[in-house]
């Protein structure tokens, strides 16, 4: 199999848990607080992925320099983007309560969400996709990060758009698409990377590890920290433990 349909399908399953955990908000009426407790594990969990399989790596492998700028650069860059969402009504899109407007409340909404889903996914799939470019196989503490984490996001925000009064046609259809985007980015960042510097692979593994602590600080601690509140640092620490054992075993 290419390696680049290979990063493609990794890439699918990583996004797939966002469609599992809509699918579970949808049909199961989770508890928030459970719900929280999740995201803030999965928070740790790609805490700890992106502190030693992205920007530690990213550096040995292409210098300070380059993995500082790109790390600096990803989280600017969606900051921005996320800025700029947040005012068309797609703030609050991970929360599972009754924040996230309804088309109602916010004409155009509805699109800011999913377009705000798909900026949140892009960067980790574009990773698995890179982590494949050494020919040691997918890295699997970021594949497990990856997809622990996508399950509790995909979970609380379809639960709050089904909050908001989404259709089932609304919410799967954006988690749908958004998992087989996520599928196309691993794949378009293998494809493209795969004869780059390592400078240029470091660069762009820090911009996107960038992305991701800029997205954990901004939608998913937030969410987590309302509902179990002074234990959200356990959770997150216990999570953090888990994928660094993952990483260390054996």
């Amino acid at each position: 199999m290419p390696q680049w349909v290979e990063a493609g399908l990794w890439g699918l399953v990583g996004g797939a848990a966002l469609v599992l955990g809509a699918a579970a908000a949808w049909w199961v009426r989770v508890p928030r607080r459970v719900v929280a407790g999740i995201m803030a594990f999965g928070a740790g969990v790609l805490i700890s992925a992106f502190a030693f399989d992205l920007v530690d790596e990213a550096q040995q492998a292409g210098g300070l320099g380059p993995t500082a700028g790109g790390f600096l650069g990803g989280a600017a860059v969606y900051v921005l983007i996320n800025v700029l969402l947040a005012r068309r009504g797609a703030q609050h899109r991970k929360r599972s309560g009754g924040r996230q407007p309804s088309e109602q409340d916010t004409a155009g909404s509805g699109a800011a969400i999913a377009v705000g889903a798909l900026l949140d996914g892009v960067p980790e799939s574009v990773v698995l996709g890179l982590s494949l470019l050494g020919g040691g196989g997918i890295g699997v503490t970021v594949l497990a990060a990856v997809f622990i984490s996508n399950v509790p996001e995909g979970l609380s925000s379809a639960a709050g758009m089904k909050a908001a009064g989404r259709s089932a046609r609304y919410v799967f259809g954006v988690w749908t698409g958004i998992a087989v985007a996520s599928g196309v980015a691993a794949l378009v960042g293998n494809l493209l990377l795969r004869t780059a510097s390592p400078a240029t692979v470091a660069a762009i593994t820090a911009v996107a590890a960038g992305a991701i602590l800029a997205m954990i600080a901004d939608t998913m601690i937030p969410e987590a920290f309302e509902r179990t509140e002074l234990y959200t640092g356990l959770l997150a620490t216990i999570g953090f433990l888990t994928a660094f054992v993952i990483g260390h075993a054996g």
